[in-house]
């Protein structure tokens, strides 16, 4: 039987940084849809043309304006769904989040925290899902990571266990070939004190390790009764150049952060969520590792590692069309339809077997 295509999205996108840029070509580039509407802030941006930011084979495209804020989109009977790839913060995020909801779009973020939201923002968390299923709106966290290496796949793995005892992931990545704003954010290039002054302001951290520990945690019924995170510098070995400059050996290459869930066995603890993220200039050996300690046991590595912006850009497109199908109201990965690659010429629904 023939595939039977679908029709292409027409996409409202917040966020032109580097991130929704690349998301926004991949749409294009895929054949996917068009953007009808774009929303960023940034005074630079707010007024431009969409075709002025990105390279675009849509003739519509040169009439598309970047509003700064959504209260200046007026078509919205034109758009299918939305993209927000602006803060990790949930805090940052959920105000355009949730006014779109509001309008009955389905949703999807690349805010690091929406991926579980109940962590650190129960209540923002609760006021997403009313505003969804009020409004017949759908929402979605997801990314790479988070949003699937450490968290969706190992849970998707468990589908052959009899039994989960512990899981432990580890992303160990080379961020040279990644963005410039990425590898600002591990630190790359930093001495000591800078490195830990923004520890301490909360602006050098992978935002979501634990996120990715609870959401293994729910879904594969692991207590967390105890959880600690670390964070410490990846220090360069040798003179390294990069995106931002040259990094000087002894200077921080990048970081790595560690996640760890224990729960109770009587008086002692038992680690049943193991989380190690490691990303810098110049890594070697670079990878995607997942060990689940059960029966079966399993041990499933990825050589070389999955590109981040790659993926995340690929994913958040590739959920669109799954999160269409799931009830109003805010998901996670593990609550949506099956997430995969798409096309226009591939299937939404199986064919009947009548």
């Amino acid at each position: 039987m023939n595939a039977v295509p679908t029709s292409p999205l027409r996409l409202l996108l917040v966020g032109l940084g580097p991130l929704g840029r690349i998301i926004a070509s991949d749409l294009y580039e895929r054949r996917l849809g068009h953007i009808v509407a774009a929303v960023d802030s940034s005074p630079l941006l707010a007024g431009k043309r969409l075709d002025e930011l990105i390279k675009t084979p849509d003739p519509g495209g040169v009439e598309v304006l970047v509003s700064s804020s959504a209260a200046e989109i007026r078509n919205w009977s034109q758009i299918d769904a939305a993209v927000v790839a602006t803060a990790s913060d949930l805090r940052l995020a959920a105000p355009v989040i949730i006014d779109l909801a509001r309008r009955g779009l389905p949703v999807v973020s690349t805010c690091e925290e929406l991926v579980w939201p109940w962590l650190r923002h129960p209540a923002l968390a609760r006021e997403i899902d009313e505003a969804a299923k009020r409004g017949g709106g759908r929402v979605l966290g997801t990314g790479v990571n988070p949003g699937f290496l450490m968290d969706t796949l190992p849970v998707a793995l468990t589908a052959v266990s009899k039994s989960v005892r512990a899981v432990s992931v580890h992303r160990i990545q080379d961020a040279s070939t990644r963005r410039i704003p990425f590898q600002q954010k591990i630190g790359a290039g930093l001495d000591d004190v800078a490195f830990r002054k923004k520890i301490d302001e909360g602006t050098l951290r992978h935002v979501g390790l634990g996120e990715s520990m609870h959401f293994v945690a729910h879904y594969l019924g692991l207590t967390i009764d105890r959880w600690e995170e670390s964070i410490e510098p990846v220090r360069a070995e040798r003179p390294l150049p990069s995106a931002i400059g040259p990094i000087a050996a002894g200077l921080a290459a990048g970081v790595r952060q560690v996640a760890r869930g224990y729960t109770r066995d009587g008086q002692s603890e038992r680690l049943v969520v193991n989380m190690e993220f490691q990303a810098a200039i110049g890594q070697t050996n670079p990878h995607d590792r997942v060990v689940i300690d059960g029966d079966p046991n399993i041990d499933l590595v990825i050589r070389g590692g999955v590109h981040g912006d790659v993926a995340t850009s690929a994913i958040t497109l590739n959920a669109i069309r799954s999160l269409t199908e799931a009830a109003p109201g805010l998901h996670t990965m593990a609550t949506v339809p099956c997430v995969r690659f798409t096309g226009l010429k591939l299937r939404v629904k199986p064919p009947s077997l009548n």
